[in-house]
C-alpha cells in the first residue's frame, strides 16, 4: 500500500512538473521576445506561485527545463535511430534534426536565449547540471554515430554532434529569421545576394558539407 502511494505521488509531481513546462511554453509560443516570470506561468498552469517555486527556484532554471525538453526530445529520437540494427544514412540525421530543431518556431530562439543563460543569470549548479546531462546524451548518440560511421574514428561522433548545434544556432543567429540578426536585412539593403538568404536552405547546405566531408559519403548513400 505504502508503495503505490508513493507511486502515485511520484505521478503526481510528474505531472505537475510537464504542467508547469507546458504553461511556460505556451507564454514563450505567444511572446518570444519576453521571459514570462513565474506568477505568469503559475497562473497559466492553474497552480500557485510556490507551488512553481518549488519545481523551479528561478524562471531561468524554468526556461533552460523547456529548452532541455525539446532538446531531449531530439536526442531520444536520435539514439533510438542509431542504436537500432537498419542502416542509418545523413539524409535520416538530417531529417529528425529538422524536425525537432529547425521546424518548430520555438526551439531555435529559446536554445540561443540559454546559451546566453549560460554565461550569466544561470544558478551555477543548475547549469553545470545541464552540462552533465548534456553531455551524457553527446557521448551515447556520438558512440552511435561511430558504430554508424565507422570510417570517422573513435571520438569524431560527439565532435560532429557538437559542430553540427554551433552550425544550427550560429547560422540562425546571423539570419533574418532572428529578431536582431547580424546579418538581418535593414531597409536600406538592396543587395539581394548578400542578405536574401532563408536559413532553412542555407542551414541545409552547410550541415550536408560538414557531415559528407566528415563522414566521406553523399547524404544519400544506398540504402
Amino acid at each position: 500500500m505504502v508503495i503505490r502511494q508513493r507511486a502515485i505521488q511520484a505521478e503526481a509531481k510528474q505531472e505537475r512538473h510537464h504542467a508547469i513546462l507546458d504553461a511556460a511554453e505556451r507564454l514563450l509560443s505567444r511572446s518570444q521576445d519576453r521571459m514570462a516570470n513565474v506568477a505568469e506561468v503559475a497562473d497559466e498552469a492553474g497552480l500557485a506561485k510556490g507551488t512553481v517555486y518549488l519545481y523551479f527556484p528561478s524562471k531561468e532554471e524554468l526556461l533552460l527545463a523547456v529548452h532541455e525538453r525539446n532538446i531531449d526530445g531530439f536526442f531520444i529520437e536520435l539514439i533510438g535511430c542509431l542504436e537500432d540494427d537498419r542502416q542509418v544514412v545523413i539524409d535520416d540525421i538530417l531529417a529528425l534534426t529538422r524536425r525537432h530543431m529547425v521546424d518548430p518556431p520555438l526551439f531555435l530562439p529559446l536554445a540561443a536565449r540559454c546559451f546566453g543563460m549560460m554565461g550569466q543569470g544561470m544558478p551555477p549548479p543548475a547549469a553545470q547540471a545541464f552540462k552533465n546531462r548534456m553531455a551524457q546524451r553527446l557521448q551515447r548518440a556520438g558512440a552511435g554515430l561511430e558504430r554508424h560511421f565507422p570510417e570517422i574514428g573513435d571520438g569524431a561522433g560527439l565532435r560532429l554532434l557538437r559542430h553540427s548545434y554551433a552550425l544550427i544556432i550560429g547560422l540562425w543567429q546571423m539570419s533574418g529569421d532572428s529578431a536582431g540578426g547580424a546579418c538581418a536585412p535593414e531597409p536600406a539593403a538592396t543587395d539581394p545576394g548578400v542578405f536574401g538568404w532563408q536559413y532553412s536552405d542555407e542551414l541545409d547546405r552547410a550541415m550536408r558539407a560538414l557531415w559528407e566531408g566528415t563522414v566521406g559519403r553523399p547524404s544519400s548513400a544506398m540504402r
